[in-house]
């Protein structure tokens, strides 16, 4: 059985400590010595030196204590603001922050589902192939930790995300990509009061072309969004430069190829009615995640729930995560959900029996 009593312990440490992006370095001391304690090797990559953090990924291995393919698992330390002095309670079958801060479930959760199951293995001395433990950072900032990770510690293929919401059981099978923009648009200063018609107003032009930019839910698999809108000064000069921040999502690259282009011809069609300059740039963020029918990480995952009766659920998600990256790197990654609800707000919770349910599942994923 799983031992709640111990996960709680573990889940209510991590919690309490204060791991924001980029700052995660006293939960990934805490790991080290958790994991070197029990005589598995540690490493770290440079992923914090080439993010700017404290601490890069740490990557454990688990010796093989029996047959079959080994397995990765993933969760990151970091945490969404405001996640500085949390105070995880027990809210009846709940866990929750008891002040005004994030739990942090999403993913100190991940992280004690992974330990308590391969103790739970421990406890049982019941066999397993070689488990490897990622405990990345950097994910809610951009995914940076899986980004700049040291692949050659990692020499498996097959890896198990445990960073989503809905019930156990739940496996995310596709994500989408993800494009952040910058639109920049120039016009020409001129005082408003007495040569009007000598300037260009750049708000005015990026009115324009928001104005006839479709956003929001595109269709059922693509979304756009804006972000931020800076520019200006005071309401007696035309305004000569205005800048917008915003991204696009999709499940299919076409479609995201598509809203970009949509976009950007929306800027073109404004500087050619008001005048004026634009300048239009995009970054894809992450690639699009397409677990696909015949991939044995999937098969492995829905065996297991099938094998302690819990019913396979695959979901596509409108958000990305560690996996996206790591599935753009050629790695076989799906995402499991760990019950963890109402994340990045305030009013984050995860059941004490998502914690322990989810330990299972993935107690028999580890084994041979």
């Amino acid at each position: 059985m799983i031992n709640q009593e111990r996960i709680l312990e573990l889940f209510f440490d991590l919690v309490r400590i204060d791991s924001p992006s980029l700052k995660e370095r006293d939960v990934a001391a805490y790991l080290r010595d958790k994991m070197e304690k029990r005589g598995y090797v540690v490493r770290e990559d440079k992923a914090g030196e080439l993010s700017g953090g404290n601490t890069g990924n740490l990557i454990v291995h688990v010796p093989a204590t029996g047959e079959g393919d080994p397995i990765a698992f993933s969760a990151h330390m970091d945490c969404v603001q405001p996640c500085i002095g949390v105070e995880p309670i027990i809210d009846g079958d709940v866990i929750r922050s008891a002040g005004e801060t994030v739990l942090g479930g999403d993913d100190k959760a991940g992280i004690s589902v992974a330990i308590e199951a391969l103790s739970h293995l421990e406890d049982e001395s019941i066999p397993h192939p070689d488990i490897y433990f990622v405990f990345s950072i950097c994910e809610e900032s951009g995914m940076h930790g899986a980004k700049n990770m040291d692949h050659d510690l990692l020499p498996v293929k097959d890896i198990v995300i445990l960073d989503s919401s809905g019930d156990v059981g739940t496996i995310v099978v596709a994500a989408p990509a993800k494009s952040g923009i910058n639109i920049t648009f120039t016009g020409k200063s001129a005082h408003a009061g007495i040569a009007p018609e000598e300037g260009i107003s750049a708000i005015q032009i990026a009115a324009e072309a928001v104005s006839k930019m479709n956003l929001l839910r595109i269709d059922e698999n693509t979304t756009a969004n804006l972000g931020s809108i800076q520019g200006g000064t005071a309401t007696n000069i035309v305004t000569e430069s205005v800048s917008l921040t915003a991204e696009a999502r999709s499940l299919h690259d076409e479609s995201l190829q598509k809203q970009l282009d949509h976009m950007e011809a929306c800027c073109a069609d404004a500087v050619k009615k008001i005048g004026g300059e634009y300048k239009f740039e995009y970054e894809i963020s992450y690639p699009a995640l397409k677990v696909t029918d015949d991939s044995k990480a999937l098969a492995r995952v829905e065996a297991a729930c099938k094998n302690i009766s819990i019913t396979p659920k695959r979901v596509p998600t409108g958000g990305g995560s560690d996996a996206n990256v790591l599935y753009g790197k050629g790695y076989n990654a799906v995402t499991l959900g760990i019950g963890m609800s109402k994340v990045h707000t305030t009013e984050e919770f995860i059941k004490i029996e998502s914690l322990t349910s989810c330990s299972e599942l993935v107690a028999e994923i580890m084994k041979s």
